[in-house]
């Protein structure tokens, strides 16, 4: 086993051992993928204060994600397909959120259904949710996220259309794959993946097999899919769902000050400044460029996280120390998961973790809750000088 050290020595066992198709699923943006790359080419524009002789014992990550205790400031982002990185995906990338003290989001397009990671796990997780134009699948659907007892409902307001990813198209995406000569080919290059796939029984769409009439195979799977998403999704709709969840509703996909404040009226808990880690709206600004506006929009009266370029924990710190009150990682825990599995999660978290600690002491901070702008050197146009119209 090689010596992991980094999220990016993780990404590189992903990419050997994940057949093609999964692993440029998790690792690709839209378009042309400037958003894609801006979102981790930006955090490294913000550079960190050191600062000395300071005391530096008793240090700790601990805080609070609406109102749930968490180890570090971070949460396991919904993430598509997490059951076909690695057999039972979204089960083992569940326990190892539970382990190690950080909420797990389970996608409504997770190949592990809710029951499933439910059924596996003792502590209650976050529910993401897809509004589709079937309503009654969709009321069913939250009824089962609140059977399961998940503890919060996330819901994800940017993929009301798909953005165009040129991987996918090329690669025929699909769960279960199709058996094209060029799949197969890959395949026999991933019998470690493949061996471990046979073993499980769940290869679909776990959410929606079984709960929507005429699916009988994967072609009618990803064209009802495809077809489901509610390009009519407004504010109004956004609200009912958040009065019909008893308990704490986080918005996905906020990169707007103006759509942050709309949050805020609608009465979420929680919002996420994402862009969908740069897989929709090529050309949108990076997250983390995108979060002081956002700040500034709505001060302290709504919970703040940031998801999309998270890929070490001093971007974690920076967000942070920007005024997020949480981030949330994809890739991350995904390039742990392909590579080795719940172990594989587990490393991406302690990677993670240790450099926040290490980090935060060097920067003079002993708690996450002491992080501000003083740690950080922002470029002085950072964010952007921008203009609309």
């Amino acid at each position: 086993m090689p010596v992991v050290t980094t999220i990016e020595d993780l990404r590189q066992l992903h990419a050997r051992r994940v057949p093609r198709m999964f692993y440029d699923y998790a690792d690709s943006g839209s378009w042309t993928e400037q958003t894609y790359r801006e979102n981790t080419e930006d955090f490294r524009q913000i550079r960190l204060r050191q600062r000395v002789a300071v005391d530096m014992s008793g240090r700790s990550t601990a805080t609070t994600m609406v109102g749930q205790e968490v180890a570090m400031p971070v949460a396991l982002a919904p993430v598509g397909l997490t059951g076909m990185q690695h057999a039972d995906g979204e089960i083992k990338a569940a326990r190892a959120a539970e382990r190690f003290g950080v909420p797990f989001t389970l996608s409504t397009m997770s190949i592990c259904s809710i029951e499933d990671v439910a059924a596996h796990t003792d502590v209650p997780f976050w529910f993401q949710l897809y509004t589709m134009k079937d309503e009654d699948y969709v009321t069913r659907l939250i009824q089962r996220a609140r059977d399961a007892k998940c503890s919060a409902l996330v819901i994800t307001l940017d993929l009301q259309i798909l953005g165009q990813r040129h991987k996918d198209l090329k690669n025929g995406l699909s769960a279960p794959p199709k058996l094209t000569p060029k799949t197969l080919l890959n395949l026999a290059t991933k019998w470690g993946w493949g061996i471990e796939m046979l073993s499980t029984r769940r290869r679909g769409f776990g959410n929606i097999v079984g709960h929507v009439s005429g699916i009988t195979d994967p072609s009618s799977l990803m064209a009802w899919t495809n077809e489901q998403f509610d390009p009519t999704l407004d504010w109004d709709k956004v609200k009912k769902i958040r009065d019909a969840w008893d308990g704490p509703v986080i918005l996905k996909g906020i990169l707007d000050a103006e759509d942050a404040k709309a949050a805020l009226n609608v009465g979420a808990d929680a919002i996420v400044v994402s862009n969908h880690g740069g897989r929709q709206l090529d050309g949108a600004l990076s997250s983390i460029r995108a979060l002081p506006s956002i700040l500034d929009a709505v001060g302290d009266r709504i919970e703040v996280h940031l998801d999309s370029g998270i890929r070490s924990g001093q971007d974690i710190l920076k967000a942070v120390a920007m005024g997020a009150k949480g981030t949330w990682i994809g890739r991350a825990f995904v390039y742990g998961l392909g590579a080795m599995g719940q172990q594989g999660v587990t490393r991406a978290l302690e990677i993670l973790h240790k450099e926040l600690d290490v980090s935060m002491a060097l920067c003079g901070r002993r708690r996450v809750q002491e992080l501000d702008r003083d740690v950080l050197l922002i470029p002085r146009d950072f964010e952007g000088n921008w203009q609309t119209g």
